[in-house]
């Protein structure tokens, strides 16, 4: 199993018992006890559990701005019962709602069936998926998280090529030959330009930079 949770929980006895379970479970763990930890870890899980009340304050505050990140099924755990509480925290983007005290079962149970619902489906052989990214190629039209991206015709390119090595380096000197050409002469500074270009109209995209080599765009 290689799936990677979240936990972001202030209680630490609790947070230490529910990581030992999903670790026992065979899931990778990223954990986080306050609002401030979370942005950094976010990208990388395939589901978050989240406690409602952090030391910040209430957690749904930050849970559409974390969502634009990266979207991925979340669990809410949290001590306030109410039905209002509960659609609220629905409403919010959340995918299931859990309320303390819970059997750890039953939370392995829900993460069970949010990571098989949540799990990529087939992409025609017509579009290029890379994490939350669709690329269609015949109508050249670029969807993040269900949201439409307008791109340039240099930055689709140039998305495309990454998207399509996904896990492969590239110097800037072999991406102005595949997206350029060089008959266009650009300088290796364009690439650097267009790249914080698909970095600002796509958030969250995971193209690492390699100090003294290149671009990679991370495989899914």
């Amino acid at each position: 199993m290689n799936q990677t949770l979240l936990l972001v929980e202030d209680d630490r006895n609790l947070a230490d018992g529910l990581l030992e379970s999903l670790k026992g479970a065979g899931y990778h763990c990223l954990y986080a006890d306050c609002a401030s930890n979370v942005a950094e870890l976010w990208a990388q899980a395939d589901l978050v559990v989240l406690d409602r009340q952090l030391p910040e304050g209430d957690s749904l505050s930050y849970l559409s701005d974390w969502l634009k990140i990266k979207h991925v099924p979340v669990i809410l755990l949290t001590a306030m019962v109410s039905v209002t509480d509960k659609v609220i925290g629905l409403d919010s983007g959340a995918k299931d709602y859990l309320t303390k005290p819970f059997a750890e079962e039953e939370l392995l149970a829900r993460i069970r069936l949010h990571l098989r619902s949540g799990a990529p489906e087939a992409v025609p052989s017509n579009t290029v998926a890379v994490g939350n990214i669709t690329i269609d190629l015949d109508s050249r039209e670029v969807n993040q998280g269900g949201d439409s991206v307008t791109l340039t015709r240099t930055e689709f390119e140039l998305l495309v090529f990454l998207a399509k090595n996904a896990g492969r380096v590239f110097t800037r000197d072999e991406l102005l030959d595949q997206v350029w050409g060089y008959n266009h002469y650009p300088t290796t500074r364009t690439v650097d330009t267009h790249i914080l270009q698909l970095r600002q109209k796509l958030p969250g995209i995971e193209i690492e930079t390699l100090r003294g080599v290149g671009y990679r765009m991370k495989s899914a």
